[in-house]
């Protein structure tokens, strides 16, 4: 078999050579390769009857005892490219323990599927820009809302929109609701689920939508939506940002949706917003039991929706009780 050596190699040899020609002592030579004397004898002892080749590592080119099988690579392969050739490599792992019962390692399973051209490496993709925030201190100080409009059931269904409420402190989702619009009814709808789940956050914080922001600067009213009277009345402070990289985290949320949540209901042959959102929460659950990150401070910001709080909240003709 043909070895190629190494610059660290070719040193070492010609150090042990140095040795054997006791144009330097073993104290030295150990010295000079970190190396104890007793290691030092035993490589002199292998040059002296092999030569250069006796240096190096007799594991050197002989394939790992753990190495996968051929066979099974090329089954998993086949898995990603039936099932899973959309995948990234976390996700595609995921699926095969899950759905397969097939454990493998991740970088592994990482480096198959970039040689099969499955997934491109992050480093030769063009690069993004973020602008750096420094997330919330406290759970329930802040959470970042929006609605994200995409084709979600691939075709299954029409198109619709899916609102997004995300921890700041956390990027804990929050609360998934499914809607045809990005209405002030249907935030009303996702809110009172959050409240009775949740309680109370401090503040949202949200994009310029008309839902969030009055922007005609004639407007007869003080400026504050149907929605954002609601969240006065419960003391939930209202946020809008100016742009979207503002609220990156929920935008990076929405993007991740968009691949992950997808795959998700394609496995679960889920093909309406009334299956999908009977099914969020336990997609929510396992979402952040893989994402979600502990809060700098253990303090919980939420606060309950007491019972003076409650009233009656009339969007069009429908009446909603806090």
């Amino acid at each position: 078999m043909l070895l190629t050596m190494t610059e660290n190699d070719l040193s070492r040899i010609k150090v042990i050579q140095d040795v054997c020609d006791k144009q330097i002592t073993g104290v030295e030579a150990a010295r000079r390769l970190n190396l104890s004397c007793r290691q030092v004898s035993r490589l002199v002892k292998r040059f002296t009857q092999f030569g250069a080749g006796g240096l190096l590592s007799q594991q050197r080119g002989v394939p790992s005892n753990h190495r996968y099988d051929d066979n099974h690579r090329l089954r998993i392969l086949n898995l990603i490219h039936e099932y899973y050739s959309d995948f990234g490599p976390t996700l595609a792992r995921e699926k095969l323990i899950e759905r397969h019962n097939i454990k493998i390692g991740l970088e592994t399973l990482r480096q198959w599927m970039i040689a099969d051209g499955f997934w491109v490496p992050h480093f030769k993709r063009k690069p993004r820009v973020y602008q750096p925030r420094h997330r919330r201190d406290c759970y329930g100080e802040l959470i970042q809302i929006d609605g994200s409009h995409h084709d979600w059931f691939e075709g299954r269904s029409n198109k619709c929109c899916l609102l997004v409420f995300i921890d700041d402190a956390t990027g804990k989702l929050m609360n998934l609701r499914f809607s045809e619009t990005e209405s002030a009814f249907d935030y009303m709808v996702a809110t009172r689920e959050y409240v009775e789940h949740h309680g109370k956050p401090t503040a949202f914080y949200s994009d310029r939508h008309a839902v969030f922001h009055v922007s005609k600067r004639d407007a007869k009213t003080n400026r504050m939506t149907q929605f954002g009277r609601v969240l006065h009345d419960l003391n939930i402070e209202l946020i809008c940002a100016n742009s979207s990289q503002a609220k990156g985290r929920v935008e990076r949320a929405n993007k991740t949706l968009q691949d992950r949540l997808v795959k998700e209901m394609r496995l679960q042959h889920i093909d309406n917003i009334e299956q999908a959102n009977a099914w969020l929460p336990d997609f929510i659950t396992d979402f952040n039991r893989h994402f979600a990150k502990a809060a700098q401070y253990p303090k919980n910001m939420h606060r309950p929706l007491r019972e003076s709080t409650r009233r009656c909240i009339t969007t069009s003709n429908t009446a909603y009780h806090w």
